[in-house]
């Protein structure tokens, strides 16, 4: 008897795990709700990314193979199309992923020559959603709780072209140990019309946009590090571009804490560097080609370098740019990942 509950508890624990697993399985577009793996890399299994080193976190891939597609979905610039998640390919609108498994979902864009056939890791890519802890909930449980559905707005100053649509969920359950996070995205495949070009965004390298070793603790207090929302999710590190730290977001103790780069928008404050500067990491100013004065400024709390970072690196005055500090059980070093204006 013993070794059957035994059995049945080890049974039950896989099952819970398993059901945390989750899938984006179709896009929606223009009013058509594509089919199930249309124009997106979807895996065969729904298992998550832990390893955020690792060149799957871009598209998936790796430990959960995925399958080509040779589709292309249509896409308005400056529409909003919404990316659906299930728990399998097979799963209904009842059974997106286990509502215990709480954390922030995100969006991300990359320019490409051929949507198909790009590999997807590597840099070009930038944020254009995120959804932490607002309104009393997690972004997961937004999406949970409107039958897998995350809406992602398309920015309407893009130029036209191929892109990849990178929809991620971030489930924290597990985050008490280094690569206990567990990261599900996949790779949706896109052609945007009817943009304006008015802006270009600065740009980013997957992997390369969360920090690695990352652990989340909240059995004791730490009030410095203390994320916005009811229960007491704390970290044990103090890292900008913590994948724990950065769960939303917001400013806290004077700390603008965001999860890898901050969202693009039209209206040029995304931090989109121009084609003549040259980024400078941890300085307090960026130089051109001509020594002119710079033609972009970063204000309070905004990042302004770090590992990856290609946006403007000049802060508005009287902030400078500096290398954030990390503290752990190891002592005092800087984050060469992050680099924010204070």
């Amino acid at each position: 008897m013993y070794g059957t509950m035994k059995f049945s508890i080890i049974s039950a624990a896989a099952i819970s795990a398993a059901s945390a697993h989750t899938i984006f399985v179709q896009l929606e577009s223009n009013g058509v709700t594509n089919g199930v793996s249309y124009g997106i890399r979807t895996p065969t299994y729904d298992g998550p990314i832990t390893d955020v080193s690792s060149n799957a976190l871009a598209c998936n891939g790796g430990p959960n193979p995925t399958t080509p597609s040779n589709k292309i979905i249509d896409v308005k610039a400056g529409s909003t199309v919404t990316a659906i998640w299930r728990h399998t390919l097979t799963s209904g609108a009842d059974d997106v992923m286990d509502p215990s498994h709480l954390g922030p979902t995100m969006a991300y864009l990359k320019k490409v020559g051929d949507a198909t056939s790009d590999v997807g890791y590597g840099n070009g890519w930038f944020k254009i959603q995120e959804d932490g802890y607002t309104n009393g909930a997690w972004g997961t449980s937004k999406v949970i709780n409107n039958a897998g559905k995350h809406a992602i707005k398309i920015p309407d100053c893009l130029a036209d072209g191929q892109y990849l649509l990178r929809a991620e969920m971030i489930a924290l359950h597990g985050a008490s140990s280094s690569q206990g996070a567990q990261l599900y995205m996949e790779c949706a495949q896109i052609n945007i019309s009817g943009g304006t070009a008015k802006v270009s965004p600065a740009t980013y390298s997957i992997p390369g946009i969360y920090k690695v070793g990352t652990r989340l603790s909240y059995p004791q207090r730490q009030s410095s590090n203390r994320f916005p929302g009811k229960r007491p999710w704390l970290v044990d590190q103090h890292l900008s571009n913590d994948i724990v730290e950065q769960i939303h977001y917001s400013r806290y103790n004077g700390s603008r804490k965001t999860l890898g780069p901050s969202v693009f928008t039209c209206n040029g404050n995304s931090g989109s560097s121009p084609a003549t500067t040259t980024t400078t990491l941890a300085t307090s100013t960026k130089t051109s080609g001509s020594g002119s004065s710079p033609t972009c400024s970063v204000s309070q709390w905004a990042q302004c370098g770090g590992s990856g970072y290609s946006g403007c690196t000049s802060c508005a005055s009287p902030y400078t740019c500096k290398k954030q500090v990390e503290t752990d059980v190891h002592g005092i070093s800087q984050n060469d990942y992050y680099s924010q204006c204070s």
